[in-house]
């Protein structure tokens, strides 16, 4: 049955997440270190939110619990309703491995496999994945298929872990200084991936950045300082990766 107008906005407008009271304490021997102190949030379907903040600010900590990677001591995350705090550790896998792609920094190939390979790790085991040629299409490297890391340039790398990740069509896109081993002008073939990925796919993106100009890519930039979110800024036009001033 087709959604009417109403119907359509209320879907677009809908929470992928919701995040009340989060915190996250870690024992450092006699020492509590506090990573995040009462973080609350909503990120709609199809959002792109950049994370900004000084090293130990909580961004990573907030991201590896979004993705089922670490737990939090206390408050509730649910995302698409399901109330991923209250896991346990086999359904918290599977909700990792159905639901999240992730990017980090370094881009851990396997270096015995060639592109598509590497890409046919994640779609082997997805239950409804792309093509890996499809998906190394998306971030413009279906010519590049089958050369193996080593004959790919440190952009072209990042680009197959892109691929990989969005092989298995994740409704979140999690996204750990994607760009932060890169120059300006390979980083920005990187990040226009990343945003041909959330434009087409729909998926929810979540980018932690160093770079402050960044955030003109995104829907909102979420502000961190000392575990909690400073501030949330929006975006009344993204702009386009190769706009950005680095």
């Amino acid at each position: 049955m087709a959604l009417d107008n109403h119907q359509l906005k209320a879907a677009s407008d809908s929470a992928a997440f919701v995040v009340e009271g989060l915190t996250k304490v870690y024992q450092m021997g006699e020492t509590e270190v506090h990573a995040l102190r009462g973080v609350d949030l909503r990120v709609r379907h199809g959002e792109m939110a950049v994370l900004l903040g000084p090293s130990g600010s909580g961004k990573s900590t907030f991201l590896n619990i979004l993705g089922g990677l670490d737990r939090a001591t206390s408050g509730h995350v649910q995302v698409d309703g399901l109330e991923i705090t209250e896991l346990d550790d086999h359904d918290l896998t599977r909700y990792r491995r159905d639901n999240v792609g992730f990017i980090f920094q370094f881009y851990n190939l396997m270096p015995s496999l060639t592109a598509a390979e590497n890409v046919a790790l994640v779609t082997e085991i997805a239950q409804d994945g792309l093509d890996p040629i499809e998906a190394l299409e998306i971030v413009g490297l279906g010519g590049r298929a089958d050369h193996f890391p080593s004959q790919l340039s440190g952009g072209e790398q990042q680009r197959v872990a892109i691929a990989r990740a969005i092989a298995k069509k994740p409704n979140i896109l999690l996204c750990d200084e994607p760009t932060g081993a890169l120059d300006r002008s390979t980083g920005i073939v990187v990040l226009e991936a990343l945003e041909r990925a959330n434009r087409e796919m729909g998926t929810t993106t979540l980018i932690i950045t160093h770079n402050a100009a960044s955030a003109g890519l995104a829907d909102r930039v979420m502000y961190f300082a000392d575990g909690a979110i400073e501030r949330v800024d929006k975006n009344e036009v993204r702009l386009k990766p190769s706009d950005i001033n680095w």
